[in-house]
C-alpha cells in the first residue's frame, strides 16, 4: 500500500510517500519534502494566515511532482491520498484539501482526511513500532498543549489541556520580550545554553494543582516583569539574556514533564509518548527521560525532524487507520477547529 501524505495546516508545506503492509504492520518512508515559511513570517513575528495560504498554493503542486519523480512513482502507483483536514488555519487547510481532492478525483484515488494532532500523536511510529496501548501522549504543537489517553487507533481522550496560552505560544511571546526571532522555541533553547536556570524566579503555573490542565499566560507575564525589573531589554547583556532564556525553558519544561508523569501515574499508564514541535527541545527530552525512568515509565519520542509539522506523520496516520479498519466519514471538509476526542 502506497500513501501520499499532504500537510498544509500552518507554515510548512510538506509532502511524503509512505509504503506499508497492512497485514504485518511494517512500513517505511519512501520520500518526503518540507518547505518551511519561517523566513517569510519571521519579520511579522508570527504567521500571517493569508500569506501562508499563498505560499502553500505556490509550493504544493511542484513539490508533489518532485516527490513522485524522486520516488520513481506515477499517480497510478498511489493507493491513497492522506491530507491534513484540521485543525489549523482555514485558508492553509483549504489549499491542501482542495488539491488532494482534485488530484484524487482526476486519478481515481481515495482521499482520507487526517487530524493534524493524530498525526503528531502517532509520529513516534515513524522511528519504530508504536508502544503498546494504552499510553499517555503529551502533545505540544503550536497553539496546542494536550495530555491524551490513547486506548487504540481512533480511541483518544483528552485528559488535560491548556486553559490559555500553549507552551509554544509562551515560548514565542517570551522570545519576543528578549528580542529573539520567531519561532521562539528554538531561539530560546539556543540562547539558554550555558545560562543559569535558577537566577530569575519564574512561576510553575498550575504545577501544584490537583488536575492535568496547563496554563502558560502567567509565566509569559512573569517574564515580562522580570525583563522590566532587570532594566528592560536594552539594559540586559548577553549573560542576562542567556540566564533568562534558561529560566524560561526550565519553568516551561518542568511543568510539561511533571504533569505528564502525573497523568501516567493517575491513569495507571506505564508508557508515555511526547510529540509536537516543542518535543524537539533537547532539555525537555532529557528531563522527561530522567523523571520517567525514576517513575518506571517507558518513554517514546519521534525523531526531532518529525516533531515539527511534516507529511510523513499524516501518511503514517492514514496507514494506521486503514490497518485498524478506521476509515472515518466520507462527508468531510477542512475544519480549523477540530477536537481530537471527536475521533472517538
Amino acid at each position: 500500500m502506497i500513501i501520499l501524505g499532504i500537510e498544509s495546516s500552518c507554515d510548512e508545506t510538506a509532502v511524503a510517500i509512505y509504503e506499508g503492509d497492512p497485514v504485518n504492520g511494517q512500513g517505511r518512508i519512501v520520500a518526503e519534502q518540507i518547505a518551511s515559511q519561517i523566513e517569510t513570517h519571521a519579520r511579522f513575528g508570527g504567521v500571517v494566515p493569508e500569506v501562508a495560504s499563498r505560499e502553500h498554493l505556490m509550493a504544493l503542486p511542484p513539490m508533489v511532482d518532485a516527490l513522485l519523480a524522486e520516488a520513481s512513482l506515477n499517480w497510478s502507483d498511489i493507493d491513497h491520498i492522506a491530507v491534513t483536514a484540521g485543525p489549523g488555519l482555514l485558508g492553509a487547510l483549504l489549499v491542501g484539501t482542495s488539491y488532494a481532492r482534485a488530484v484524487g478525483m482526476v486519478n481515481d484515488i481515495p482521499v482520507m482526511p487526517i487530524h493534524h494532532m493524530e498525526g503528531h500523536l502517532l509520529a513516534p511510529g515513524l522511528s519504530g513500532d508504536l508502544p503498546a496501548f494504552p499510553f499517555i501522549t503529551l502533545l505540544v504543537s503550536g497553539g496546542h498543549t494536550l495530555l491524551v489517553q490513547v486506548r487504540g487507533i481512533g480511541k483518544y481522550e483528552v485528559i488535560g489541556q491548556t486553559l490559555d496560552d500553549a507552551a509554544g505560544e509562551c515560548f514565542d511571546k517570551s522570545a519576543r520580550l528578549l528580542g529573539l526571532r520567531y519561532p521562539g522555541g528554538p531561539e530560546i533553547a539556543q540562547m539558554a545554553v550555558g545560562g543559569d536556570a535558577h537566577r530569575f524566579k519564574l512561576p510553575r503555573p498550575m504545577l501544584n494543582r490537583d488536575n492535568l490542565n496547563f496554563s502558560f499566560s502567567g509565566l509569559k507575564t512573569a517574564v515580562m516583569y522580570a525583563v522590566k525589573n532587570a532594566g528592560g531589554l536594552s539594559a540586559m547583556n548577553e549573560k542576562d539574556q542567556q540566564d533568562m532564556a534558561a529560566c524560561i525553558e526550565s519553568a516551561t519544561c518542568e511543568v510539561l514533564v511533571k504533569k505528564s508523569i502525573r497523568a501516567c501515574l493517575k491513569m495507571d499508564a506505564p508508557r508515555l509518548v511526547i510529540a509536537g514541535g516543542v518535543a524537539a527541545n533537547t532539555y525537555l527530552r532529557t528531563l522527561l527521560s530522567e523523571l520517567a525512568e525514576a517513575n518506571g515509565i517507558e518513554v517514546h519520542m519521534p525523531h526531532p525532524k518529525h516533531c515539527t509539522d511534516n507529511a510523513a506523520m499524516i501518511a503514517y496516520a492514514a496507514f494506521q487507520n486503514i490497518k485498524s479498519g478506521v476509515l472515518g466519514s466520507k462527508d468531510w471538509d477542512a475544519t480549523p477547529r477540530w477536537s481530537l476526542s471527536s475521533l472517538s
